[in-house]
């Protein structure tokens, strides 16, 4: 019986060196950051996922798509395993999302040239847990921040400079009577005030956060539970100690003393607005100190507005969520509110049977 030749009909994978590699490394990250980029995600969200792939490719020292479940168990049980949760959390949806991206796009590609069939290291047993809800932000009460803000307003008349704490006042109380961000409130011009829509004027807040790191959205604020007054006292009799022309185009509405290199008022920065805040509170309100932010003052708006008969709708709209499941998580209703509301309803049920019984 003779022996016949048999021709393996499969495909050969090319030979490739680790130089022709490490440039399909890199050209397989600018693919990924470009596919992101055409998703709408904001630069900072993608250069934040391309900042938790390089420490762990650079724990890994060796290309990503060899990693498997074991090298993740490694990494987040051991070299990860006192880093913060959230930090935990941030780099295993990284892996996911480049995974998911290797297994659209260069699955078949890298079969041919690794041999690799592409699997996701991150499961279901050693995915990083995310407890979104241990930092509940809980607001002071109502009485807390009228005993906070009269305090500030008293400090008006006597404080060294006027100007950057009547600044610091004005933000902060804005962002307890319509919730803007911190960010939202410093990047606002002079020109976003529209005093003539609406009923009460509207804030146009161009640079408002976008969802799941799609970029700034836009939106219409309202100038609601005295926020006109507010901001009517602020451009009048405060916006001018900057010293700024109020004609320069895009000129901001919350100023710093800092000079750009024209003369120039520079736009007041975010760590400014947080220890006037932070200062303020350990004189007047000792009890939040450590707790009280500028986001805090956010969820307290969001539960005044509902307790004020606002429906869920009309506060995502003010506060510019994507959703209306994330407006419920800004609403914080203290005990003695549902047990009077428990009362009031026993009270009305009491009035509807006055009269029928004997």
């Amino acid at each position: 019986m003779a022996l016949a030749v048999v021709q393996d009909l499969r495909d050969r994978r090319p030979v490739v060196d680790a130089e022709q590699l490490a440039g399909f490394e890199t050209d397989v990250m600018t693919g990924f950051v470009l596919a992101r980029a055409s998703a709408g995600l904001a630069d900072s969200t993608i250069r934040h996922d391309v900042s938790n792939l390089e420490h762990v490719r650079g724990w890994f020292e060796r290309p990503l798509w060899e990693m498997q479940p074991a090298d993740a168990d490694r990494y987040f049980g051991v070299a990860m395993r006192q880093a913060a949760r959230g930090t935990r959390h941030a780099r295993a949806q990284s892996l996911t999302t480049y995974f998911a991206f290797l297994e659209l796009r260069h699955k078949v590609e890298l079969h041919e040239l690794t041999g690799r069939v592409v699997e996701c290291p991150i499961d279901e047993m050693n995915r990083p847990r995310g407890d979104k809800t241990a930092g509940l932000r809980i607001p002071p009460t109502a009485a807390e921040l009228d005993v906070l803000f009269a305090g500030w307003r008293d400090e008006l008349v006597t404080c060294r400079k006027f100007a950057p704490t009547a600044r610091n006042y004005t933000v902060a109380k804005l962002s307890s009577l319509v919730g803007l961000r911190i960010n939202e409130a410093r990047c606002l011009d002079l020109d976003d005030v529209k005093w003539d829509f609406g009923r009460f004027g509207k804030l146009h807040v161009r640079v408002g956060k976008g969802s799941r790191g799609s970029g700034p959205q836009e939106r219409m604020v309202p100038l609601i539970n005295g926020a006109d007054r507010l901001l009517r006292w602020f451009v009048e009799d405060v916006w001018g100690h900057f010293g700024d022309d109020h004609t320069r185009p895009g000129v901001p509405l919350f100023l710093s003393e800092r000079r750009n290199r024209d003369g120039s008022s520079c736009r007041v920065g975010c760590n400014a607005l947080r220890t006037g805040l932070a200062a303020v509170t350990a004189m007047h309100l000792p009890n939040w100190v450590g707790r009280l932010s500028p986001h805090v003052l956010r969820h307290f708006c969001a539960s005044e507005l509902y307790l004020a008969g606002a429906d869920l709708l009309s506060i995502q709209e003010i506060l510019g969520h994507a959703w209306v499941a994330t407006t419920m998580k800004y609403v914080h209703i203290h005990r003695t509110r549902i047990e009077e509301a428990l009362l009031a309803g026993q009270q009305r049920a009491a009035g509807r049977l006055e009269g029928l019984l004997p």
